[in-house]
């Protein structure tokens, strides 16, 4: 515990020990929400793995995957806007966990469907999810309704 002055009152927060966190984004849309965190986090490490989701079977492929050393010793936040179906979610914390596994794991978007919030929670019960906000449902081609759309392609003007 460590002491800090809030605007309230003074108090003993926790501190994490060792390395820290390590903020994994989920490519490419992940990196969107990767700065903001810093901000929060300055110390925190980042990490990529790169998925797209096949459009026939709508699974995710890796293409990419590069974190921080001595993962054993941090805090892994997934972060990728949209919780869609879940495989994209599920497969990046699977191939972290094969490869390079974290102390714990966190899962953090934006925007949730309830299918998605299913599927992670049954692949990985261990790994919370935080999300700001949880839709109707998934489309026919596995987009959230209403929905905000593929969030890459919102975030870097692509189609």
């Amino acid at each position: 515990l460590a002491p800090i002055e809030t605007p309230i009152t003074a108090m003993d927060a926790p501190m994490l020990e060792g390395k820290k966190v390590a903020v994994i984004s989920v490519m490419r849309a992940g990196q969107g929400i990767v700065d903001g965190i810093l901000q929060l986090i300055p110390s925190a490490r980042v990490g990529h793995i790169g998925l797209y989701r096949d459009p026939e079977t709508l699974q995710a492929v890796e293409y990419y995957f590069k974190v921080p050393e001595r993962m054993d010793e941090r805090d892994a936040l997934i972060v990728d806007p949209m919780l869609a179906t879940g495989h994209s979610a599920a497969a990046a914390i699977s191939h972290l966990k094969a490869r390079a596994p974290a102390r714990t794991y966190k899962f953090l978007c934006l925007l949730a469907a309830p299918e998605g919030v299913a599927h992670l929670q049954a692949a990985h019960p261990d790994v919370p999810i935080y999300t700001a906000a949880i839709d109707s449902h998934l489309n026919d081609h596995g987009y959230i309704v209403p929905g905000l759309g593929d969030a890459g392609d919102r975030l870097y003007g692509t189609r």
